[in-house]
């Protein structure tokens, strides 16, 4: 079993009446949010997202959630339901749809829209269904009621869903600003309702669980922002997720302000600027925006460029330019705004980035020395608060690390939550929700997905395992030919080394050993060829790991002659 509970055996049937609750992502980490309900032999899926490699997955471009568990029962899926337009909750979508091509899409206009741009690329056309706030609607056994939450992009949505079984919150990802840009605030009103006629399980959002207090509104990244733009000399280039509608908003405002002309650069970035434009979530004003190509007549301080990559991606806009590979080049007086939070495990990643960008003379303004970017996801105060409004009889941490969703099980224990029913489970692992109490029932297998380039699901661990002794150990080959009666060495063994060692003599004094190796197993009847590559990869390893300190990736060669 691939889940992170080896103790836990697969679950039983679910008791008549009950309702499961089955984690495929998001619950251990940041991202690849996917949960699976269960009622009644149907399912509704919330949420698919992807995660993003860190650097002991090199080469690899996204990881999906394990759809194993759903592979036999698609028919049974009646919804897939979307609570918002991050990567990390619809990224996904094209892989599962990859599956069963009609499984129904529900989610905002906003977060279908992004999602639909995407599957043009996949070259699938989903069947949707647009929701709003207040909307209610049945997908066979789950009724469900959509709820405005406020987050860091347009259009978020809580849903209730109600069973026989009981009724479970999924709060999607959400914070309570009070004064947000879009005026659409977290809807307390409706929480407050459905806590009224009774929550059994409440599914809240773990990523601030552990910091005190609450987060702070969007509203105060504007005077910091005008102070970035009345002191920039030269360009300024502005990184931020590409479905962060509001910050693109308030960087095309400043950039007014400021007698600036904006220019999105990075294919998500402009494709998904262009939907939020199109309907109506993103207000440019005259003549701001202009074409990436146009940038060059522009004087260097007329100029702001709004791009991909401020997480580090290696591909991403920012990166290429940090590497001088990219047709923007960063030089002295430019300044570098990375508006965003730093995402757990891409901290190097990130950090790699600012110091090309500040090698390169550029003043880079980040969250660490100023106050670019603020979180959208809800604080223990707002928590708290939801805890309280909500009054749930059960609860289920979701979306975020171990320590977020302990953190989060703890505030609601501190609300009058009893502790047996503040649940902790991750990924694979299976939680019952019968007779109004929540219990874990087993695991599931859940393990990582890699997408690397065309390939899906083909890379595996052991591949990884090899890429990394790659690059940090090499790589020795050593091709040897033997005589087929006597096992002696006949040529060779001639040996190459790529990440090793530059000065390839140093394999002088292997040589013999490897040939007495062989003579000897030859002469002790070990004859075929793979016993013989054996006793020279044995050789060859000792040698290195005695002499070097070092366990290069071996790949010995006998010909037999």
């Amino acid at each position: 079993m691939s889940h992170p509970h080896p103790e836990l055996t697969p679950p039983p049937p679910l008791p008549e009446g009950g309702l499961r609750i089955v984690p495929l992502g998001g619950l251990g980490e940041i991202g690849r949010n996917m949960d699976v309900l269960e009622h009644e032999g149907k399912l509704l899926v919330i949420d698919c997202g992807v995660l993003f490699p860190e650097d002991h997955q090199p080469g690899v471009d996204l990881i999906l959630p394990d759809f194993s568990y759903l592979a036999d029962r698609l028919d049974d899926i009646v919804a897939v339901v979307l609570t918002h337009g991050h990567e990390d909750h619809i990224g996904a979508v094209p892989y599962l749809l990859r599956l069963r091509d009609d499984l129904p899409l529900v989610g905002s206009q906003l977060t279908l829209a992004f999602v639909e741009a995407k599957l043009r690329e996949h070259r699938i056309t989903p069947y949707s269904l647009t929701v709003r706030e207040g909307q209610v609607e049945r997908f066979g056994p789950f009724e469900c009621e959509f709820v405005a939450v406020n987050h860091s992009i347009p259009d978020a949505l809580a849903v209730a869903v109600r069973t026989s079984a009981g009724t479970v919150v999924h709060t999607g990802d959400f914070k309570m600003d009070q004064l947000p840009l879009d005026g659409r605030i977290t809807d307390l009103r409706a929480f407050a309702r459905l806590g009224e006629a009774g929550v059994d399980l409440l599914m809240a959002d773990s990523t601030n669980a552990d910091v005190p207090g609450f987060t702070v509104s969007e509203r105060e990244i504007a005077p910091i922002l005008d102070s970035v733009f009345a002191s920039a000399r030269k360009r300024i280039i502005v990184a931020s997720f590409a479905s962060h509608v509001h910050r693109v908003q308030q960087v095309l405002d400043a950039a007014q302000e400021h007698g600036r002309k904006v220019a999105l650069v990075g294919r998500s970035m402009v494709r998904n600027m262009g939907v939020a434009r199109e309907l109506g979530y993103l207000s440019v004003p005259d003549e701001v925006l202009v074409d990436v190509k146009a940038v060059d007549d522009l004087p260097e301080d007329e100029v702001v460029l709004m791009c991909t990559g401020s997480q580090g991606e290696p591909m991403a806009a920012l990166s290429r330019m940090a590497n001088r590979d990219h047709r923007v080049s960063v030089g002295p007086g430019d300044t570098v705004v990375l508006a965003s939070s730093l995402i757990p495990g891409n901290e190097n990643a990130v950090y790699r980035v600012i110091n090309g960008l500040t090698r390169l003379g550029a003043r880079v303004v980040h969250k660490g020395n100023a106050r670019v970017h603020v979180s959208g996801h809800a604080s223990a105060g707002e928590l708290l608060y939801l805890y309280n409004i909500v009054k749930p009889r059960n609860v289920l941490p979701v979306h975020g690390e171990m320590r977020h969703l302990v953190a989060n099980a703890e505030l609601a224990v501190q609300t009058g939550v009893p502790p047996a029913h503040a649940v902790i489970a991750e990924d694979g692992v299976v939680v019952d929700l019968v007779d109004g109490v929540a219990r874990v029932a087993g695991a599931v297998e859940c393990g990582y997905v890699y997408v690397d380039g065309s390939s899906v699901g083909e890379i595996t661990e052991a591949d990884l395992k090899d890429r990394r002794i790659l690059g940090e150990e090499g790589f020795i080959s050593i091709v040897v030919v033997v005589d087929s009666g006597t096992g002696k060495v006949v040529a060779g063994p001639e040996i190459h080394a790529r990440g090793f060692a530059e000065d390839e003599t140093v394999f002088d004094r292997v040589c013999p050993a490897i040939a007495d190796a062989l003579e000897e197993a030859g002469s002790g009847g070990s004859a075929d060829t793979h016993a013989l590559q054996q006793v020279v990869r044995r050789v060859v390893g000792r040698w290195v790991n005695e002499a070097y300190r070092r366990r290069p990736m071996i790949i010995p060669v006998v010909i037999e002659a």
